[in-house]
């Protein structure tokens, strides 16, 4: 399973994105508020970089569109936005595929040390939740540190793939052991679906997510739904003819959203997993 990376800062404030999880009708984004994740979709790709790379913020073109941004060890702070983020570093396809298709994962409840209080009916992926735990306290004291260096109350989480899967998961694990005040998004590319009815319920009613997904990427239909898994609501699909569709509830089946336009692996491509996201392509 791939290692995380890096924890890097995000780049524009909460009320500028679309209020993705209570929209009623399928809707296309306009080119300001898709121009909005641009910086986001920058963070996320750098995550693929080195330590050494994002340490000295030397990682080219990911690193160059957002130059006023300061890597802190897992953890760095854009002193324009005032803001932290978390990124961690995804996976190409054919290393994601497995985790998420062979029959060795289940469906297993979260550490109630590291989740103190969360129902043991939320369930996540196995797989997912072993890399998310590894280094969940670690992840814990950088955005703590970067936090009280900055006097900053505000952390973004982004993530592309794998990274996407556990960058969920620290936005459900950060908020329960960070000060009252603080305010979260959340935003991962090709999220592969990551818990149980339950879990997507608790992140609707908890967090702020939106999940892009870029035509007909296969991995954001796995696992199955037959297994039990359910994405939560926010997703925003990015169509063939460019449009991004925001899509209200979980797991639209409209084919301007994932599910429909993808209805099963074999109608997928792979090699629309990492983007273009607007143009960004992932990967260091």
């Amino acid at each position: 399973m791939a290692s995380i990376v890096a924890v890097l800062l995000v780049a524009a404030a909460v009320q500028a994105f679309p209020s993705i999880n209570t929209r009623q009708s399928i809707t296309a984004l306009t080119t300001s508020q898709i121009d909005q994740f641009t910086s986001y979709t920058y963070y996320a790709s750098a995550g693929y970089c080195t330590n050494t790379q994002t340490l000295a913020w030397d990682c080219g073109t990911n690193c160059d569109a957002n130059p006023e941004f300061k890597p802190y060890w897992f953890v760095g702070y854009d002193p324009n936005l005032d803001t932290v983020i978390v990124s961690h570093q995804g996976t190409n396809p054919s290393e994601i595929m497995p985790l998420i298709t062979d029959a060795d994962f289940f469906l297993t409840t979260l550490d109630s040390t590291l989740f103190p209080g969360i129902s043991s009916d939320i369930e996540v992926h196995n797989g997912f939740g072993d890399a998310q735990a590894s280094t969940a306290t670690d992840v814990l004291a950088a955005v703590e540190s970067a936090m009280s260096t900055y006097s900053t109350t505000s952390v973004t989480m982004v993530g592309h793939s794998l990274g996407a899967a556990i960058t969920l998961l620290d936005s459900v694990y950060l908020p329960l052991w960070l000060p009252a005040g603080t305010t979260f998004t959340t935003i991962g590319y090709g999220l592969p679906r990551v818990g149980n009815q339950a879990f997507a319920n608790y992140v609707d009613a908890n967090l702020h997510l939106t999940h892009i997904n870029n035509e007909e990427d296969p991995i954001p239909i796995c696992p199955g739904m037959f297994l039990g898994f359910v994405h939560p609501a926010g997703e925003v699909h990015i169509e063939d003819s460019g449009e991004w569709a925001a899509c209200p509830g979980q797991d639209n089946p409209s084919t301007q959203c994932i599910v429909g336009d993808v209805p099963e692996i074999w109608d997928g491509d792979e090699s629309d997993h990492d983007g273009p996201y607007n143009g960004v392509e992932m990967g260091c």
